[in-house]
């Protein structure tokens, strides 16, 4: 044998030592931790049975104690009361299946009983004397002849001078109250100040029936009592021993739980150990080996993706500056389409300007200060409106990034109206557009939802060229939790509304000039980047319908307490 193999069968043999020394201690570990958790549960099981058995005995208990007070039980010394008592007892032992119920004077002369079982005096019975002393006296034994194994109570009897004039015995026979919990789980028993086992679920373990107790062994696991019990097939072979003191009852409650599942489960624990261990043990070599080929791999694969994100950041970058230049260009269409009219609306002021600055000349040269003033306030008045229309169409046309924030979306429409007036005013298109005095403040961005509108505006004029009638309707609906503005029109409609919004899908001529069927394209994008959303439908009168979605805007604390 080589050095080399020597040296693996160290290793090997280390190992296995190791393992087995984990082993040993999961299994002492996982075996008391187990045994704790069975523990808790005896003693919940013990608890529960040591309540029932009080339970069940304080009704012969409450029994003697109603019954000594009974009219009946008064003037026992006439013989037509001592049969009428009788009577009673006998009907009351029947009744709650007590094993005797008797009435004993101050001497312990029995002087009416049920049944009779317990002889003609009990003056030297325990629970007679403490009766006698005032008290509610108890005591449990065996009766003779049988050995029946019973529990007494002895209540004392007052006269209408206060004192005890005798006692009320009750017997409880133990057999009766056992066949309510006999043969059920944990194996639960009471033993007496001497040991015996006086009341239990199994037979086996009752006076006299104990051979082979001599042969139960005990032995501490941790702080934990365990029996080792060879007493037949209905008691555990080892049972985890726990005991309670019914210092009412004068009993000592013990119950046996059996031990297998907590070493069960312990073996279970070591086996999986084990077997995680050789695993282990058996796939570290592999792993080693496979380890320098997944490095080598590694450092390729990242090479890939470094290369790989390098080419997407690239194409992410064309692809948003197509998009921003498509955008622009659809602005830039848009403007072509209306620069008719936005001349026209420019070159109608500055003719009048003209005409009103002449006209204030003349006025002040004729002295007429007023005339002059009311002409030169009508010049400033055009002059504001030309200002309007040119920052306007300076916002509509720049091409920039514009931060998202707080629009006021009646300024908005008010905007795209104002850009689009001419247009509709050449073509004879009715605008129907009521603006909120009040500002309604929504999440976007103010030249892009002016290009919005723009292109619905003109779609729907450009929809109604081949009719006479050519109607748009705008409403601006706020009532919460909805924000929509509706664009609708008195036109053909839509054929197609499923396409409306694909890229390059229109309804024009091949060679038309206006346009290429990227306008809702674009506004679709533009508004979905709002965080809204806009649809195409046919209007139930007739015509197309196009509703945006828009998000309220909401300050930066109550998007944090959203």
């Amino acid at each position: 044998m080589n050095t080399k193999s020597r040296h693996r069968g160290s290793v090997i043999l280390v190992f296995l030592v190791l393992v087995t020394a984990l082993a040993a201690a999961i299994w002492h570990y996982g075996y008391r931790q187990a045994l704790d958790q069975l523990a808790r549960r005896g003693e919940a099981d013990l608890e529960l049975a040591s309540d029932r058995l009080s339970t069940q005995l304080q009704v012969y208990q409450e029994l003697a104690v109603l019954m000594a007070r009974h009219p009946v039980m008064v003037g026992l010394a006439d013989s037509k009361a001592l049969g009428a008592a009788r009577a009673l007892l006998l009907e009351v032992a029947d009744t709650t299946a007590a094993f005797d119920v008797m009435y004993v004077d101050r001497t312990g002369r029995v002087l009416a009983s049920a049944r009779g079982l317990l002889g003609p005096n009990l003056s030297d019975a325990s629970y007679f004397r403490r009766a006698m002393q005032g008290a509610l006296g108890r005591d449990h034994g065996f009766l003779q002849p049988g050995g029946v194994r019973a529990y007494t109570y002895g209540a004392p009897a007052f006269g209408a001078d206060g004192k005890v004039q005798g006692a009320l015995i009750v017997v409880a026979g133990i057999e009766d109250i056992e066949s309510d919990w006999r043969g059920s789980n944990p194996v639960v028993l009471f033993t007496d100040q001497d040991g015996i086992v006086f009341i239990s679920n199994r037979s086996e373990l009752l006076y006299p029936n104990q051979p082979g107790w001599d042969r139960i062994t005990s032995r501490k696991v941790g702080r934990h009592q365990v029996l080792d019990i060879d007493l037949g097939p209905y008691l555990p072979r080892r049972a985890l021993h726990l005991t309670r003191d019914l210092a009412v009852l004068d009993l000592v409650g013990e119950v046996l739980v059996d031990v297998a599942p907590a070493r069960r489960l312990a073996m279970l624990q070591v086996a999986t150990v084990l077997a995680i261990c050789l695993a282990f043990g058996a796939i570290l070599n592999l792993v080693a080996e496979r380890r320098r080929v997944l490095a080598e791999a590694n450092a390729v694969l990242e090479s890939r993706v470094v290369a790989r994100t390098r080419d997407l950041s690239d194409a992410n970058a064309a692809l948003q500056q197509a998009q921003a230049d498509l955008v622009q260009a659809g602005k830039l269409s848009a403007l072509g389409q209306m620069s008719a009219g936005i001349s026209h609306e420019l070159n109608q002021p500055l003719m009048a300007i003209r005409s009103y600055a002449e006209n204030g000349a003349k006025f002040l040269e004729r002295g007429q200060r007023d005339m002059a003033a009311g002409n030169i306030a009508k010049i400033s008045e055009l002059a504001r409106r030309m200002g309007r229309i040119i920052k306007n169409l300076r916002a509509f046309a720049r091409n920039e990034a514009e931060p998202m924030g707080k629009v006021d979306l009646v300024q908005v429409i008010n905007a795209a109206v104002e850009l689009t007036q001419a247009r509709l005013r050449a073509d004879a298109v009715s605008l129907d557009w009521v603006p909120d005095t009040d500002p309604v403040h929504a999440w976007g961005g103010d030249v892009r939802l002016v290009q919005v509108f723009v292109n619905l505006i003109n779609n729907a004029a450009d929809a109604m060229m081949d009719q006479e009638d050519r109607f748009i309707r705008i409403i601006l609906n706020n009532s919460k939790p909805d924000l929509t503005v509706t664009v609708r029109d008195v036109g053909p409609g839509i054929k197609e509304p499923e396409r409306i919004f694909e890229p390059f899908y229109s309804t024009k001529t091949v060679d038309s000039s206006e346009g290429m069927g990227l306008g809702l394209s674009i506004s679709y994008g533009l508004v979905q980047s709002f965080g809204g959303n806009i649809r195409g439908e046919n209007g139930p009168d007739g015509g197309a319908m196009f509703t945006v979605e828009l998000e309220y805007w909401r300050a930066a604390s109550d998007k944090a307490a959203a």
